[in-house]
């Protein structure tokens, strides 16, 4: 080759390498997760850390369920959008239906793919919560959940069908629900074989926040004696059930959490009465839901909007329930729905969770979704995801990114306490200050690491513009 020709052909690679140098550097590794136990009233990981969860839902209600690049599950493009938002778990729906299509037969396929979705957002640096889902009970009255095989009541030829959620009030399926929590035909041993079998492939994984054993669910005939002060009698016989669950999903799994959800009239104002008795297993959180009844009756029945000015008040007594029920089990609590496409409610929830600590588990996201600038205000947030000590207060201006969080270091945890940045409010680096420590690491990705200087209480305050502290 003459010297020309070399000189062209150096000048064509430069060119043709030139827009890989000049393009944007990649994202930046995820932290590997650590195993998740609920411990004294907080979800703390491996390092012995104070986990705050936010993210979420992703429900496949349909067969063949949770399938890879289907349009619905998240894919590894959701899963990287998911944590440049600072959210770092997902709660994805799996269908005992799916889990056990015949009696006594495991779909062993099903539950590799939920491994999969487990890892692929575990390499994101993303928990997820394995939701055993159902809404209707089973596809017997047009629901998903249970599979028809599993219970022996059926829609009588003279009873109407009026969908969700009114379908509830069938007596067929309040009949089907009543077998469920007597056990009768063995649905609750099913069940219990059906989520050990997950609990069992995710061993091993801390990419798992915890399994959940219902959701929504429904007293059955029992529903009317929960009107107008709750059901102890009826979340006596469910907490049982629950204990049952929990003991076979951990003796195949010991280390996985399991959620349990109160019986779904507690969206209807109703108190719960777990806790009364003893629950078995220390390693439980609860995961209750925050709708507002005005908005869900304007998104599904029609009503007029003007009614979800009466949401606040609703949401004031939801989480004075929430406070009661975290009083009386001593275990932490994450709302695992919320939302429902009504961005005038969302706000009602993060900012009464920010209050408590508590973490939220939005509803609902489909891959290829993404937030719109209404949504995203209240959801993408500023927020500790770990914390190595005690919370002790956190403020956050969803309008500006102005945001202020105080805690107590705890010297025996050597791993610093990481705070979720989303790049929503700050462009280019974000200016943090820190009384009591130090930022650590780099301050130009999705989340910032601070260590205590000493043994006394760290405050942390991040606006926009700037670069971090010395």
């Amino acid at each position: 080759m003459t010297t020309v020709l070399r000189r062209l052909a150096l000048v064509l690679a430069a060119l043709l390498v030139l827009p890989v140098l000049l393009a944007a550097p990649p994202a930046r590794a995820a932290t590997p997760l650590s195993q998740l136990t609920a411990r004294g009233g907080a979800i703390v990981d491996a390092q012995g850390r104070t986990v705050l969860l936010h993210g979420v839902n992703n429900v496949d209600k349909e067969p063949p369920y949770v399938q890879l690049n289907d349009g619905f599950t998240l894919t590894e493009n959701d899963a990287q959008y998911l944590a440049d938002q600072g959210l770092n778990v997902v709660r994805l729906g799996v269908s005992f239906d799916g889990l056990m299509p015949e009696r006594g037969r495991i779909d062993h396929a099903f539950i590799d793919r939920i491994v999969a979705v487990v890892d692929l957002l575990a390499a994101k640096g993303i928990y997820t919560l394995i939701d055993n889902h159902q809404d209707g009970l089973s596809s017997i009255w047009g629901g998903n959940g249970f599979p028809a095989w599993s219970l022996t009541a059926r829609p009588a030829g003279w009873e109407p069908n009026p969908g969700f959620p009114l379908y509830y009030l069938m007596p067929s399926m309040n009949q089907g629900w009543d077998e469920v929590w007597s056990n009768k035909n063995g649905v609750i041993d099913y069940l219990g074989t059906a989520l050990a079998a997950v609990a069992d492939a995710v061993k091993g994984k801390p990419g798992v926040a915890g399994i959940e054993l219902f959701n929504e669910p429904w007293p059955g005939t029992a529903a009317l004696t929960c009107f107008p002060v709750g059901c102890p009698l009826f979340d006596q016989q469910y907490q049982s059930v629950m204990n049952k669950l929990t003991t076979r999903i951990q003796a195949a799994n010991p280390a996985v959490p399991v959620w349990w959800e109160p019986n779904v009239t507690w969206n209807q104002l109703m108190p719960s009465y777990l806790g009364l008795s003893k629950i078995a297993s220390p390693n439980v959180v609860i995961s209750p839901h925050d709708y507002c009844i005005p908005s869900q009756l304007g998104i599904y029945l029609g009503l007029p909007e003007q009614l979800r000015s009466l949401c606040p008040l609703q949401h004031d007594h939801t989480w004075s329930n929430i406070d009661l029920v975290k009083a009386r089990t001593r275990r932490p609590v994450v709302v695992t729905e919320f939302g429902d496409i009504d961005p005038t409610v969302i706000g009602n929830t993060v900012t009464r969770a920010d209050e408590r600590m508590a973490g939220w588990i939005y509803w609902h996201l489909s891959s290829g979704q993404r937030f719109g600038a209404d949504v995203a205000k209240h959801l993408v947030r500023t927020y500790p995801q770990a914390t190595a000590g005690a919370p002790l207060s956190m403020s956050y201006d969803e309008n500006t990114g102005a945001f202020r969080y105080t805690y107590r270091p705890n010297r025996a945890i050597s791993a610093p306490t990481v705070i979720a940045v989303p790049a929503l409010h700050y462009r280019g680096h974000p200016a943090i200050t820190v009384d009591g420590g130090s930022v650590v690491g780099p301050t130009d990705g999705p989340t910032v690491s601070i260590k205590a200087d000493g043994a006394g209480p760290v405050t942390v305050n991040i606006v926009a513009g700037g670069t971090a502290s010395p």
